[in-house]
């Protein structure tokens, strides 16, 4: 199963480079577009019709519940419902095998439920218009009326709503779902840039009529979804649902859920890796799809964090950087002093072995260089040499430098001082 979700993304990632329009700039479906994704199915019940939009938003599970029912041909009515509910599948995706010719469509024409799971993701209130828009073409062609199949309900438009067609069963419990071909039934097609395309069942021998109806369907719980076509919604029937789903951990009454308001909400988690169309809705349903609020309260709580470890990185920065400093100062300060002693007591004993050699020789003494580091060896001088800082992680670090730098610069001062030499003397003397 890992192996064929594998393959299953790499086809789905070949067909989005494939089509010139998904790409990160994508651009919104033109009306006519829609149109073109909505035609072979605008004419279904609407429940149907509904829950076809929310698995076309899955097409990897369609993929994977296809080939199930395939395999398993002789599951029917409760049987089918209690195998379903060992099968990790969304709902929706689950709820079509009922409806296997319909599943075998959207598996067959893959690259159309792709496209149409785009439109309902980005656009779902241009879907469900472009819908009204072919069923009103569709009846004034005389083509959708109701029937023993079905009932057609024509919601008037008022100053405030447009005209609204609704198509639910004649029997509640047993749902037919027509099969005819979108180039016909809606009158001559205004698209040709933008042909739809029709399916027929295998085996299906096609009428004199272009519009038809398959075997009903007894579906007992496997529709619960509908339409607020005034607001552009996509419902949830939460009681039908959760019957239907009894045995999987989630159900519209959990605020945990996908659900607002028994209004439909798209599921990442059932996307299996199937990239979205466009940045836009990439970012919507990022990080398990809870939205850009929560995506954006993540970020700003890591940003938080990370500048309260900076903060308190940066405390640490400096009470370490001053202690050393500190430190290297009281250093710096007694080397100094221990240097002044010692070229105190050299200056003196310099001195007196200067007299006696002017008194020995009768000759002016030339005077001394003054570097502690060529003293006489014999006169116990030990040079010293500054303690060098080690290196440590705050190498380069430029916290609380100058206070090193100003101790650095007394002791400096300090030897300057103790090498001027002493008028008509060839030592040095002590200030």
């Amino acid at each position: 199963m890992k192996a064929l979700r594998l393959f299953l993304v790499a086809v789905l990632a070949m067909l989005a480079l494939a089509h010139p329009a998904w790409a990160d700039d994508a651009k919104p479906f033109k009306p006519d577009e829609l149109e073109q994704l909505v035609a072979p199915i605008a004419l279904y019940p609407d429940s149907l019709l509904a829950q076809v939009m929310m698995a076309s938003t899955y097409p990897l599970e369609i993929v994977e519940a296809e080939r199930w029912v395939k395999n398993n041909p002789n599951l029917k009515d409760k049987a089918l419902d209690d195998a379903l509910q060992s099968q990790s599948w969304d709902a929706s995706v689950k709820s079509l095998a009922a409806f296997p010719q319909v599943l075998q469509m959207m598996n067959d024409k893959l690259d159309w439920t792709q496209r149409l799971g785009d439109a309902v993701l980005a656009q779902q209130a241009d879907v469900m218009s472009a819908v009204q828009r072919l069923r009103t073409k569709a009846q004034a062609e005389g083509n959708l009326k109701s029937s023993k199949e079905q009932t057609v309900t024509v919601v008037q438009a008022t100053a405030q709503q447009p005209q609204v067609i609704t198509i639910e069963p004649a029997q509640p419990q047993v749902v037919y779902v027509p099969t005819y071909n979108p180039t016909v039934v809606y009158g001559p097609w205004p698209y040709p840039a933008y042909q739809p395309f029709y399916w027929y069942p295998p085996g299906y021998t096609a009428a004199a009529s272009f519009f038809s109806f398959t075997a009903g369907v007894a579906v007992g719980a496997a529709l619960w979804g509908n339409f607020d076509w005034h607001h552009d919604d996509i419902n949830i029937n939460v009681n039908r649902y959760n019957d239907f789903n009894r045995n999987v951990n989630r159900n519209f009454n959990n605020v945990n859920n996908n659900v607002r308001n028994n209004n439909w909400q798209h599921d990442p988690g059932h996307r299996g890796g199937v990239q979205y169309r466009d940045n836009a809705t990439q970012q919507r349903f990022a990080h398990g799809g809870r939205g850009n609020a929560n995506t954006a309260q993540n970020r700003d709580a890591f940003r938080g964090r990370a500048d309260a470890q900076r903060q308190n990185l940066g405390n640490v920065d400096r009470g370490t950087l001053q202690q050393r400093d500190g430190n290297q100062a009281r250093q710096a300060g007694n080397l100094d002093r221990g240097q002044n002693r010692q070229s105190g007591n050299l200056d003196r004993g310099q001195g007196r072995d200067a007299q006696q050699q002017r008194a020995n020789t009768n000759r002016p003494a030339q005077p001394h260089t003054g570097n502690l580091d060529r003293q006489n060896p014999n006169r116990g001088a030990t040079p010293q040499r500054q303690a060098q800082p080690r290196e440590n992680a705050f190498q380069g670090v430029d916290r609380g430098g100058s206070a090193s730098r100003a101790a650095a610069s007394r002791g400096a001062s300090s030897r300057a001082n103790i090498q001027r030499p002493a008028g008509g003397g060839g030592g040095f003397h002590r200030r």
